[in-house]
């Protein structure tokens, strides 16, 4: 499970593991028991969330877009 990058407690990373076929890039949100997956294109939308709040979902959503070019690399990295 490679990390990307951590905020407020939150860890952003996704799994090396994503499907036969893989999954398009998207990145995994956690925090304690709470967890939610995000697709990054063509826009920052939520695509399954276990536990987390509407208010929290909302904010985490910029921090995303923010560092889209990290998580996209970091996944071509792992991927390739």
């Amino acid at each position: 499970m490679p990390k990307i990058f951590e905020w407020n407690g939150y860890r952003f990373h996704f799994f090396s593991n994503e499907g036969d076929p893989r999954e398009p890039p998207h990145v995994h949100v956690t925090l304690g028991r709470d967890s939610a997956k995000f697709w990054l294109r063509p826009r920052v939308v939520v695509a399954l969330n276990r536990g987390f709040s509407p208010r929290v979902l909302s904010e985490l959503i910029p921090v995303i877009v923010s560092h889209r070019e990290q998580i996209e690399s970091a996944w071509h990295d792992h991927f390739a």
